[in-house]
């Protein structure tokens, strides 16, 4: 429950200059990276810090997500909408001045999370006391896509337990996530379409980062989840460069719980080919499960020496996990999967 959970969180991801590490039991109260350094060090360190809040919304006629990013030298806000009856893939992307959109460091009470220009805001505001949290959008139409809006709550009380990490990187950099499942209700219309959101049925996963990135930084990342009777079960998990004893970001969501997953591996069938299904597992083969794509949004940008090369896919998983002592079958459970690769 998101008290129990408030109650275990520490109050700061740094305290006297010393940052924690580690799976935590929840997300600390304030997270700000950059307050393990001081004078120039702090300067630099902004430089280089990448911050983020998204969510993956999980619903049968539909494959949505949204994310407010800020690389400090640019902040940039994308959504975007696949309806699977017609195959139609909507998405709309701004970009504003670097450290503009408001990514609070206390988040989970009280926290106010927006991107808003003309014609593309985003906003999420947590309110983990009264137990929800709210989705608005409100993207007008342009030439290329219809307008999309959305008031979504998520349940606060019936989400699962978080998965809270933070660890050490290649080349001196630091991660932090933040990442939780919710039952979600509301609408999200595209245009004249209108999806309805029941808690019983769908969920919004949120995804927050606050990093220290390398400038050569990699990942391959997953994520899916189903509501069960005694909540979300779900699973979460990432390949990356890592140093040797340090906690990632792979997990299993189980109710009541979030257990720790390591050593993933992901295989595509054909890796020329883009609608080919990938095999994703972990050795101790608690997750084991085969994606199916059924479409891709992709950013490629190359600016001098900084570059993108990003993909995710969205589509249904199939197999196995194994979660709170239970095998949990998975029979097309909607997820997203994703591949970057960048100089930043």
């Amino acid at each position: 429950m998101p008290d129990d959970h408030q109650n275990a969180a520490p109050a700061f991801l740094v305290e006297g200059g010393v940052r924690r590490h580690g799976r935590l039991p929840a997300r600390p109260v304030r997270v700000n990276p950059l307050d393990e350094f001081t004078g120039p060090s702090r300067l630099l360190r902004r430089l280089r810090l990448k911050e983020w809040a998204g969510f993956t919304l999980l619903h049968p006629d539909l494959w949505s997500s949204m994310i407010i990013q800020d690389a400090q030298y640019l902040a940039s806000c994308e959504i975007y909408a696949h309806d699977r009856r017609t195959g139609t893939l909507h998405q709309h992307a701004a970009n504003a001045r670097g450290g503009s959109p408001a990514l609070p460091e206390e988040l989970l009470d009280g926290g106010h999370c927006a991107f808003d220009r003309p014609g593309h805001r985003l906003v999420y505001d947590f309110a983990e006391r009264e137990g929800r949290h709210t989705i608005h959008v409100d993207v007008a139409a342009t030439a290329t896509a219809p307008a999309m809006r959305a008031e979504l709550t998520l349940d606060a009380r019936g989400a699962g337990a978080p998965l809270s990490v933070g660890s050490l990187l290649p080349g001196g950099g630091r991660m932090y996530t933040h990442k939780a499942v919710f039952p979600a209700e509301g609408v999200l219309r595209v245009g004249s379409t209108e999806y309805v959101f029941e808690p019983g049925r769908d969920l919004a996963i949120l995804d927050e980062h606050r990093s220290f990135l390398p400038y050569r930084t990699r990942w391959l990342w997953g994520t899916f989840a189903l509501p069960t009777a005694d909540g979300p079960v779900g699973a979460n998990f990432a390949d990356r460069p890592e140093l040797p004893g340090e906690p990632e970001e792979s997990a299993v969501w189980a109710p009541g719980a979030c257990e720790p997953l390591g050593e993933i591996s992901f295989t595509p069938e054909r890796p020329d080919d883009p609608a080919a299904p990938w095999r994703i597992a972990s050795r101790d083969g608690r997750l084991d499960v085969v994606f199916a794509p059924e479409g891709r949004k992709t950013v490629r940008h190359r600016f001098g020496l900084l570059s993108i090369d990003y993909f995710q896919m969205y589509g249904r998983y199939q197999g196995v996990l194994r979660a709170g002592g239970a095998d949990h079958p998975l029979d097309g459970v909607h997820g997203v999967c994703e591949s970057m690769r960048a100089r930043l």
